[in-house]
C-alpha cells in the first residue's frame, strides 16, 4: 500500500464516538483528518430527533466516503433514544410473547426510529446465551438459554431492521452467556470447551453467517479455546482460524469498545488496535475519548508503515470495509430530517408496541411496570 492510499485508508478501521450534541470545531478536526468508516452516537449525543439528525449530516460533511451511522440500540436498558422517543422494550419481553411477527417488529420499530434519526447501522441484536452464571450482566439483553430460540429472534429481528433500511450486528462473538463479569470494567474469563461453545454459544453466529452485515467481538477470554488469558478480541484463534475460516463468515467483524476495561486490562489502546486488526478484525470501535482514537489511528498506521505483512491485512480489511459500503448504498444515504409530525407519529407507534408487551407481560403473569 502505498504511504498517501495507506494514509487515506486507516481510517476506514475506525469507527469513533464523541462528547456533546452540536458539531464543534475539534469534532469537525478529527473527523476530517481521520476520515473514519463511521462514527457512533449515545444518549450523551442524542437530546432530540432533529438535533441528532442534524449532527449526524454535520459528520457526514467531514468525511469522503460514505458514513455508518451507528448506535447501540436494543431496547429495554440499552435504549439510546429513551429521551428522544421514549422507551422501547427489551429483547427478553418481547422475546417472552413467543410471537414471531412481534419479534420482527421490535427490530422493525427500532430500524424505522434509527433511520429516522439519520443511523444506518444498529449494534444489535445481542446473541449471547441467558445462563444464570451472566445473568446479573446481561439481564434483558439476553433472551434464551436456547441457541435455537436465540436464533430465532435475533433472524426475525434482523429482518424487521432490514426491512427498515438498517445494518444489524450479531453480538457479543463468541458469547457472554457463561461471563459473571461485566467486561466493562473486567475481564471476563470462561471456561469453556470449544465443544460446547461450538454446539451451544456459537450456534446461533453458525446459523446466521449470512444474515449478519456485522458481528461484534467480545472482550472475554476462553483460555481452554486459546491456552491463555486474552480477549478474543486481540484473538486470531478465535476471529481469524474460527469465525471467518471455520464458521465461514465473511462479512465485517467489529471490535466491542476498545476504551473498555476488559480489552484495556490486556493491552493499552494503541496496543489493543494493532492486534485486533492482526488478528483478522477489521472495525476499531472507540467511543468516547480522542486521545485514544488518535493513538490508535496513529498505532495503525506507524504499523502498517514498517510492517508489510500487517500493511497486507489493512488493505483487506479496508477493501471489506468499502465493499460493504457499496454494496449497503441506499442504506447508506442520508435521510431527510424529522419533522415534528413524523416524530409524534414514530413516539405514538413504538408506545403502543411498548404498551402491547406490556399488556401481554400481564396476561402472562409478568410484571406489570414499564420497559426497563
Amino acid at each position: 500500500m502505498a504511504a498517501n492510499r495507506l494514509k487515506n485508508g486507516i481510517g476506514q478501521l475506525l469507527i469513533v464516538g464523541f462528547d456533546g450534541t452540536e458539531m464543534t470545531s475539534q469534532i469537525s478536526s478529527l473527523l476530517t483528518r481521520l476520515q473514519p468508516a463511521g462514527v457512533i452516537l449515545f444518549a450523551r449525543n442524542i437530546k432530540t430527533p432533529e438535533q441528532t439528525w442534524r449532527l449526524l449530516r454535520d459528520c457526514r460533511k467531514c468525511v469522503a466516503t460514505p458514513l455508518f451511522t451507528c448506535v447501540d440500540l436494543e431496547g429495554g436498558r440499552v435504549d439510546r433514544f429513551r429521551d428522544a422517543l421514549g422507551p422501547s422494550p427489551s429483547a427478553a419481553d418481547v422475546f417472552a410473547t413467543g410471537d414471531r411477527k412481534l419479534f420482527r417488529k421490535h427490530g422493525q420499530i427500532i430500524g424505522e426510529n434509527c433511520r429516522a434519526l439519520g443511523f444506518n447501522v444498529d449494534f444489535a441484536p445481542a446473541l449471547d446465551l441467558a445462563y444464570e452464571a451472566s445473568r446479573n450482566v446481561m439481564s434483558s439483553r439476553a433472551v434464551s438459554a436456547d441457541p435455537k430460540q436465540v436464533v430465532e429472534y435475533a433472524r426475525q429481528f434482523l429482518a424487521g431492521l432490514r426491512e427498515a433500511g438498517v445494518l444489524g450486528c450479531g453480538k457479543h462473538f463468541p458469547g457472554l452467556g457463561e461471563g459473571e463479569l461485566d467486561s466493562h470494567h473486567e475481564l471476563p474469563v470462561i471456561e469453556k470447551s470449544l465443544a460446547k461453545l461450538w454446539a451451544q454459544d456459537l450456534l446461533p453466529y453458525r446459523t446466521l453467517r449470512t444474515h449478519l452485515p456485522l458481528v461484534m467481538i467480545s472482550h472475554a477470554a476462553y483460555p481452554q479455546v486459546t491456552r491463555e488469558r486474552t480477549p478474543a478480541s486481540l484473538s486470531k484463534k478465535w476471529i481469524t482460524d474460527i469465525l471467518r475460516k471455520r464458521i465461514g463468515y465473511r462479512k465485517l467483524i467489529v471490535s466491542d469498545d476498545l476504551e473498555m476495561g476488559g480489552v484495556l486490562s490486556a493491552a493499552p489502546i494503541n496496543e489493543a488496535a494493532v492486534e485486533f486488526v492482526r488478528a483478522g478484525g477489521d472495525l476499531c470501535l472507540i467511543c468516547h475519548r480522542e486521545e485514544y482514537i488518535v493513538q490508535a489511528y496513529e498505532a495503525l498506521l506507524q504499523t502498517a508503515d514498517r510492517d508489510p505483512l500487517f500493511a497486507g491485512r489493512v488493505t483487506e480489511s479496508v477493501r471489506r470495509v468499502l465493499m460493504l459500503k457499496k454494496k449497503s448504498a441506499a442504506t447508506l444515504r442520508k435521510t431527510k430530517a424529522p419533522t415534528p409530525a413524523a416524530t409524534d407519529k414514530l413516539t405514538r407507534k413504538l408506545w403502543e408496541f411498548s404498551e402491547r408487551i406490556r399488556l401481554m407481560q400481564l396476561e402472562r403473569g409478568g410484571p406489570a411496570g414499564p420497559p426497563e
